[in-house]
């Protein structure tokens, strides 16, 4: 089901990156941050009413954490696509599976517990091969800083990633990790766009369109659906599997681009989709195979011994 779950986050991703593209050309970034925090927040608001859940949290500051890294990785991600070619960019944001697996070999080497597990390792590897194959990254020498951001919004996205899944693993249920993090976009997309303004009037682009007010609903719908598959995820299911999978967003993008856009694909991004495509269910096959009914998952995963 981890399987599953993520790639249902990955295709609903992939569907609200189309609902930014095309919002882009209203909407400024602060305001697409903001208006993707207000859907959230009445959304989940809305279901934990109905569900009769509660909002209130034991762990304050790890949802603080949790939502500060992953707000300035957004930022970041953002700020490099504005800079470096869109294939560059996203290539270099999607590395966060590969720190993710760095993490866990040196945390598996350090305390000896003989727990580093290559299949995935590499699994995990072959599928960033695949990106690139799909994407064909390059920058000019005059866009090293600028590859260096999206190279940290990837480092944030996996400290963002983990903190998900500690969350997830101390009991947080996964309505109120996305509900702060949702909140957490709001406040920033108000202080960037007051910012934006340098000190000279404050303007927000009017909604008087339907066109814009439904890219913006569905924007922060599908936004909220995948943040709530996602964190389920990583909660119930292996970091590096779960992880991995995230890769086939690129595939999902990749889609609604031929569907949407009337992209065209070579060769070498058929070899790639298929190497993406391979990889994550090779790692969903071997954490099948490999794992023992009943086994603590303290055993097999670092990140729930710490919890």
């Amino acid at each position: 089901m981890q399987s599953l779950w993520m790639l249902f986050a990955s295709f609903m991703f992939a569907a609200m990156g189309v609902c930014v593209k095309l919002a882009s050309e209203t909407y400024t970034t602060s305001e697409l941050v903001m208006y993707r925090g207000i859907v959230g927040i009445v959304v989940l608001f809305i279901m934990i009413r109905i569900q009769g859940g509660t909002l209130k949290t034991a762990f304050p500051l790890a949802h603080l954490w949790r939502g500060f890294i992953g707000v300035v990785s957004l930022w970041l991600w953002f700020y490099s696509i504005a800079k470096l070619p869109l294939a560059t960019a996203m290539t270099l944001n999607y590395m966060a599976p590969i720190w993710i697996a760095v993490w866990l070999f040196a945390h598996g080497w350090w305390h000896a517990k003989n727990h580093v597990e290559w299949p995935l390792i590499v699994a995990v590897g072959m599928s960033f091969v695949g990106v690139t194959l799909l994407l064909r990254p390059a920058f000019e020498a005059n866009q090293l800083f600028d590859a260096l951001v999206a190279l940290g919004s990837s480092v944030l996205s996996a400290m963002a990633y983990m903190q998900v899944r500690k969350l997830g693993l101390a009991g947080e249920p996964e309505y109120r990790v996305v509900f702060y993090f949702a909140a957490t976009n709001l406040v920033a997309g108000i202080v960037g766009h007051v910012a934006e303004a340098g000190g000279g009037p404050v303007t927000w682009h009017p909604l008087n369109s339907v066109h814009g007010v439904f890219l913006l609903l569905g924007m922060g719908l599908c936004a909220t659906a995948a943040q709530m598959a996602m964190t389920r995820a990583y909660r119930v299911g292996k970091t590096l599997v779960v992880a991995n999978l995230q890769y086939t967003g690129i595939v999902f993008s990749s889609a609604w681009g031929v569907a949407m856009f009337g992209d065209v694909f070579s060769w070498h991004s058929w070899l790639g989709i298929a190497i993406i495509l391979l990889s994550g269910m090779a790692a969903t096959f071997y954490n099948t195979k490999s794992t023992e009914r009943g086994k603590a998952i303290a055993d097999t995963d670092p990140i729930a011994s710490e919890v």
